[in-house]
């Protein structure tokens, strides 16, 4: 399975384990299953994403979409958007611990987070659309330009910039940068410490938050991708 799902104490782990972890519809699947699952649980909790080896998420399973059909692929993006939303609007608070590369969508899966905690030493966040020649959607344009300051935005939109973890935490892009043992760890313990706030009170606050950003995600008509070489 591409996805595992522990629990420590109150928080969750969802690890990402396919590789580079990119995204299809066996992964969205069980991303969407896992979720069902925290949601369900009561009590306090808090949730923590990971990836395996080299990769937190290398973004959208590219040749896969393709050779699926144009109707597929919109479909595919637009559900992967409203996975975005429901992210940014769980009744508990979120960590990414990105262990490795965080790149496109993987990049935007990340911001869905409340928080983000980078490897220092290697991996990067990149979001690299402006040089595959893919625009961003309105949803993922709105999330990143919410979820980050306005000039590293415009910075990471239309460079490509690859970032690394001190880089990332020095911009605002992830909330801490540490060393690689210390990545999961470090996720968990700010995870742990806010776990009591779960309930609806939070998901009211997200929501009414980011209200714009997630009709955007919710009511996406999906995009389209270039073929790939």
């Amino acid at each position: 399975m591409p996805i595992q799902l522990n629990r420590q104490d109150d928080v969750f782990i969802l690890t990402m384990d396919d590789g580079e972890n990119r995204m299809n519809r066996v992964w969205l699947d069980a991303m969407n299953h896992a979720l069902d699952e925290v949601d369900a649980a009561p009590g306090s909790k808090a949730l923590v994403t990971t990836g395996s080896g080299k990769f937190y998420s290398n973004g959208l399973d590219l040749e896969r979409l393709v050779a699926s059909g144009e109707a597929e692929m919109a479909a595919f993006v637009a559900d992967d958007e409203r996975l975005f939303a429901r992210l940014i609007t769980t009744p508990y608070i979120t960590v990414a611990a990105c262990n490795g590369h965080t790149f496109a969508a993987g990049a935007m899966l990340a911001l869905c987070h409340d928080f983000r905690v980078m490897r220092e030493d290697r991996g990067y966040f990149c979001l690299p659309e402006v040089d595959l020649g893919i625009p961003f959607s309105l949803g993922m344009d709105a999330l990143i330009k919410r979820r980050l300051p306005q000039a590293v935005a415009h910075e990471a939109m239309v460079t490509g910039t690859r970032y690394g973890g001190a880089a990332a935490a020095s911009k605002g892009i992830v909330t801490e940068a540490t060393s690689e043992d210390q990545v999961l760890p470090t996720a968990v313990a700010m995870a742990a410490a806010l776990a009591q706030k779960a309930g609806p009170t939070m998901a009211t606050i997200k929501s009414r938050m980011y209200a714009d950003l997630i009709e955007l995600l919710s009511n996406s008509p999906g995009t389209s991708v270039p073929e790939v070489p």
